[in-house]
């Protein structure tokens, strides 16, 4: 990056290229000089499958063909002929994050920090340490989350994130660029933009698609930064999976949609949503959806909110399949008070999204919670991790592999 700044932000949407930007950046520098540079995500398995297997090759491939390179796959670095070092690794786990820190860096990359903490960052700059003719510099990137997010205060409003009250020193040394998907279209498979981006919810538009930061909705139990933190790509092996319903009881264009959410607990006793098949639905499509589901994913047990449908919500279910497991469940207290354990359970860092679920998290971050009509998803939420988290029963664990995994 041509910028004077040591401390670089890009932000924008999805798949605008800011990873490749960084990413060239850091070996033109590792080529320039011996020298040793490092990219970490907050998970280890994100940038081993994200940036090592893909967009690294990828961009070497583009931009360096005629660089060789070798791999070292127990450290995990890269080591380009004049024998510097691009290092890549992840600071969720303790052991490995003490190796990665225990080297000095010309350069650390900070990818997808939306996910990150502000402690992590601390402790991971203290490593810009090395001592060459380059001029040392710390890279990150991000979609976007609220404006509550450490980056923001950071970069955009150059404060203090643990003290918001107190101008950074010397604020030109951080630099942040907007770049979108828009700017790098000739880049991006045909009706990326048109067909997925521009019907994504409101919301989650803004981010991915307009790469702006978002105030957090007053009265919101969540918002974006709990759901990105703890975001996995994929999820282990599961002591239980179950298909929750909320259900509609009318199909019509004003209908509220009928909540299907499918979810796991996994080995690791953390919570896991594998998908979501909500939408507007007759009686006997939710019915026969959530059954497609239950077996796709090998599920324990259906469990379906009845203070609507009463027995006609399992007489729904057993009509399309009299063989499911299926027990019912009747809200007593209000949506606020049993969303609540549901969302320490994801400050905690217990509960993970498997991938982007943009029609979920829109509700979860955009419900008024003093508002007691929850939506339809938050509403299955909720009742998935009540019974897999809250209410759990005899645990046995499945043998590896006999669970399905990213669907």
């Amino acid at each position: 990056m041509a910028s004077p700044a040591n401390h670089i932000l890009l932000y924008g949407g999805s798949r605008s290229g800011k990873t490749f930007i960084f990413l060239r950046s850091i070996v033109i520098r590792s080529l320039k000089e011996r020298s040793r540079h490092v990219i970490l995500r907050h998970a280890f398995n994100h940038v081993k499958q994200s940036v090592w297997h893909d967009s690294f090759p990828k961009m070497m491939d583009i931009c360096f063909p005629d660089v060789p390179y070798k791999e070292n796959r127990s450290d995990w670095f890269i080591e380009f002929p004049n024998r510097s070092q691009f290092w890549f690794g992840g600071l969720d786990d303790k052991e490995r994050t003490e190796k990665i820190l225990g080297n000095e860096y010309s350069t650390i990359y900070l990818n997808e920090i939306s996910q990150i903490g502000y402690p992590e960052y601390v402790i991971s700059k203290t490593r810009l340490a090395e001592k060459t003719n380059l001029i040392n510099k710390i890279y990150a990137d991000c979609n976007p989350p609220s404006t509550i997010h450490w980056s923001y205060k950071l970069w955009i409003e150059k404060v203090d994130p643990e003290a918001p009250d107190r101008k950074i020193d010397n604020p030109n040394n951080y630099a942040s660029m907007l770049i979108n998907p828009e700017h790098n279209i000739e880049n991006l498979p045909q009706g990326y933009i048109d067909e997925i981006l521009k019907s994504l919810p409101a919301r989650q538009r803004k981010r991915f698609l307009e790469g702006k930061f978002q105030d957090d909705i007053e009265g919101a139990l969540w918002n974006d930064t709990m759901i990105d933190r703890y975001r996995v790509d994929y999820a282990p092996d599961f002591k239980r999976i179950v298909v929750a319903i909320d259900p509609a009881v009318t199909a019509t264009k004003q209908s509220d949609e009928t909540g299907i959410l499918i979810g796991g607990l996994g080995v690791d006793n953390h919570g896991y949503v594998l998908n979501d098949a909500s939408g507007i639905f007759t009686p006997r499509k939710w019915a026969e959806r959530a059954i497609m589901n239950y077996h796709k994913y090998e599920a324990d047990r259906i469990v379906a909110e009845v203070n609507n449908g009463g027995d006609l919500v399992e007489t729904n279910i057993r009509i399309t399949d009299k063989n499911v497991a299926y027990k019912s469940v009747h809200a007593t207290r209000g949506k606020i008070i049993r969303a609540e354990p549901i969302v320490a359970l994801y400050e905690q860092g217990k509960i993970h999204h498997v991938g982007r679920l943009d029609k979920l998290e829109d509700q979860m971050t955009t419900w008024d919670a003093r508002n007691d009509k929850s939506p339809d998803r938050v509403d299955a939420l909720v009742w998935l991790f009540t019974e897999l988290m809250l209410e759990p029963e005899l645990q046995v664990v499945r043998p590896i592999g006999s669970r399905h995994r990213n669907r």
